[in-house]
């Protein structure tokens, strides 16, 4: 137990929630990032479906790095995720099913993501179990609350709501208050995520000077 809780597995965790952030630093996930952000419930199942997937498939790969033979690697990696995806994917339905409906296609292509598949093929292969489901956990919330920040945004500034219940007093849209609707396209969250980015960026690029 102490061996997980190390030094070098605390960075291990750490790391992708700040200055090594998937989606802020290496930009990986996009697409799901932008499509499912239009409100935040969404945004938080995609987002711990995500999590899940990344944590759980880096262990089971990493208990089996030893007897996967190098030449069908990415094929046993992908196996191991659409397993877990379908999984997931049924639970989703079985209960929470309008979340499903609003994620759509973007569930069944987290077998495609690039997070989880660099996680999978950079970690995982070469670490062993509690090393790697750190890493999963990490870069699967570190996915989660950029996920979050937008969906919550749009869907504040767009529907003057969160998580489908009113936020914003109506005596404020008495005085004259319209809410935004190019909070709820698309390129909004390209726009915003894009501000994420260049926020996250100055302060490590600062915090390093």
């Amino acid at each position: 137990m102490s061996k997980l809780f190390s030094k070098e597995n605390k960075e291990v965790f750490r790391s992708p929630l700040s200055k090594d952030n998937p989606v802020l630093v290496q930009v990986l996930g996009i697409c799901s990032a932008l499509a499912v952000t239009s409100q935040l419930k969404p945004s938080i199942v995609m987002g711990l479906a995500v999590t899940v997937i990344t944590a759980f498939a880096n262990v089971i790969i990493s208990l089996l790095r030893n007897t996967i033979p190098n030449r069908i690697r990415i094929i046993v990696q992908l196996v191991v995720v659409a397993a877990l995806v379908t999984v997931v994917s049924q639970i989703l339905k079985a209960y929470v099913y309008d979340v499903s409906v609003q994620l759509s296609v973007y569930v069944g292509l987290i077998i495609t993501n690039c997070i989880l598949m660099g996680r999978l093929e950079a970690f995982a292969m070469t670490n062993k179990v509690g090393p790697s489901f750190l890493d999963g956990l990490s870069n699967g919330l570190g996915y989660a609350y950029i996920l979050v920040a937008v969906g919550g945004i749009r869907e504040l500034l767009g529907r003057g709501t969160l998580l489908g219940y009113q936020v914003v007093p109506q005596c404020v849209y008495d005085a004259g208050y319209i809410n935004n609707g190019m909070m709820t396209m698309p390129a909004m969250a390209l726009i915003l995520l894009g501000c994420i980015i260049w926020i996250h960026r100055a302060y490590f690029c600062n915090e390093d000077k």
